[in-house]
């Protein structure tokens, strides 16, 4: 029974028809640009970079629950004196609401109670909240004024995740994965790591589609390292199976999926074959990456005092950094507990604890081992929140409902200006004034410094030429590029 597909039997076709011409122009590449062999040595496209990359790889530090703009990075003194009066309607403009507020009868201000100082050569304003991070502004590029359409978390963290608020998007680290592949073949190139957190204990989940792979081929789908038992599930060999037994079996494995292979031309055959034996290599140089006992003193002091706790926010900054050295492409951290529809200054204070050292920590780290002039990180979550209060309001307490309008990020390091403030808000930190970027202008932001030209990256399906930044234009957040 002939069971080869019309799709695998014109890209099987395609795929011997132009293997010589592939490698003719991939010998050609190298000898003009090493660089863009470089990836495609890798398991990358033959094509990428597009252009000479910044950025070798990259950590993102996601706030999952969308942390508070104007109690963090966004100052907004004038509100002082606006404490329990009315959010005007001229600067609501009928936009859209939760169902969490909407039913309010009011929206009173409720101004920050922390305060700000200025920090850094360019006097960059600063949160008390955040000591440690204030002594890094010269490093980093703040933006004010991100915006997003989504308005809920699910939805937004997909969109800023995956380029679409519906699930089946391919992930940005799968994406980068796909087209640079790999520097070490003994680690994924993306790899997602969920920390715990010290607000109260509710908080928004978190689906493997945010670094899964969608419709690109499974082995650049995200590998999550876990905090308690095996560092990535499976990996150790089950009680009586010894190292040879289990190589054995994986040889035996893949002489079965080659046949597999053969008979149907299914690529996901060969990514199983593929995935198996990164699992085996992983057998070893997992237990190496997460041995941090060769880590000196001081180094762990960085991070502050929970780095040695594994699955804390400080310990996954540390695993970050050693990922960083080993050439893994992609690190993305979740730090869940910044949804503060009320309590905020409760809770606050203690997510801030959980993200400020470590990721201080992080960047002096990357710093000092000459790694952060081509490693990109980034600092952000989904959306903003409100200025005015959502539930009971008092001077010392209150909580803040979804802003998708505008809302904090930064970035620092591989091709980022440093000491930079980007964008404007109005007084009451709910419309940008100056320089907007949408989520996916930081996409095709990131893609760029790693070497790729947003427009130019895409991946047939369905009929169409899918990209992570959509079919609607993007645009590069230049005034924050070195």
């Amino acid at each position: 029974m002939n069971e080869l597909t019309r799709r695998h039997f014109f890209s099987r076709t395609s795929a011997g028809l132009g293997a010589a011409a592939l490698a003719t122009l991939e010998a050609q590449l190298a000898s003009a640009s090493p660089s863009v062999s470089s990836a495609a040595a890798a398991g990358g496209l033959p094509n990428l970079p597009h252009h000479e990359p910044k950025a070798k790889r990259a950590i993102y530090l996601f706030m999952s629950g969308a942390p508070s703009q104007m109690d963090m990075w966004d100052p907004k003194p004038a509100m002082a004196d606006w404490y329990d009066k009315d959010l005007p309607e001229s600067i609501r403009q009928g936009q859209r609401l939760t169902t969490m507020t909407s039913g309010q009868a009011r929206f009173p201000i409720a101004p920050s109670i922390y305060k700000f100082s200025p920090h850094g050569q360019a006097g960059t304003m600063v949160s008390e909240l955040l000591p440690h991070l204030a002594k890094k502004v010269d490093d980093i590029a703040l933006v004010h004024s991100m915006h997003t359409e989504a308005i809920n978390h699910d939805p937004a963290i997909t969109y800023i995740c995956t380029g679409d608020q519906l699930p089946g998007k391919a992930s940005l680290g799968a994406w980068l994965n796909y087209g640079l592949g790999t520097e070490n073949e003994n680690l994924p190139a993306f790899l997602v790591m969920t920390a715990t957190w010290s607000a109260r204990r509710d908080a928004q989940a978190l689906y493997n589609r945010l670094w899964g792979n969608g419709f690109l081929p499974s082995k650049y789908q995200g590998v999550a390292l876990r905090s308690a038992g095996d560092p990535v599930l499976y990996l150790s060999n089950p009680d009586g199976v010894s190292g040879a037994v289990r190589r054995r079996m994986l040889d035996s494995l893949s002489r079965l999926n080659e046949q597999e292979y053969a008979r149907r031309s299914d690529p996901e055959t060969t990514a199983r074959i593929a995935q198996y034996e990164m699992a085996y290599r992983m057998q070893t140089s997992v237990p190496d990456l997460i041995d941090i006992s060769d880590e000196p003193q001081h180094v762990l002091d960085l991070y502050g005092p929970d780095v040695t706790t594994p699955g804390t926010f400080a310990h996954c900054c540390l695993m970050s950094r050693r990922m960083a050295e080993r050439g893994v492409r992609f690190t993305q951290i979740f730090h869940r507990g910044w949804d503060q529809h009320g309590n905020l200054t409760g809770d606050l204070p203690k997510q801030c604890k959980d993200v400020d050292q470590p990721s201080a920590g992080l960047l002096t780290d990357l710093q000092q081992r000459g790694l952060l002039d081509d490693t990109l990180v980034v600092w952000g979550g989904e959306f903003g929140r409100t200025i005015y209060c959502q539930g009971g309001l008092s001077k010392t307490n209150y909580g803040r409902d979804h802003h998708p309008k505008c809302f904090s990020i930064w970035l620092a390091g591989a091709g980022i200006k440093g000491g930079v403030v980007h964008g404007k808000t109005d007084e009451f930190s709910y419309n940008i004034l100056e320089g907007a970027h949408h989520i996916r202008d930081l996409n095709a932001t990131i893609l760029h410094l790693m070497g790729i030209d947003h427009k130019r990256f895409v991946f047939p399906f369905k009929g169409l030429d899918q990209r992570l930044t959509g079919v609607e234009e993007a645009y590069l957040m230049d005034s924050i590029l070195g």
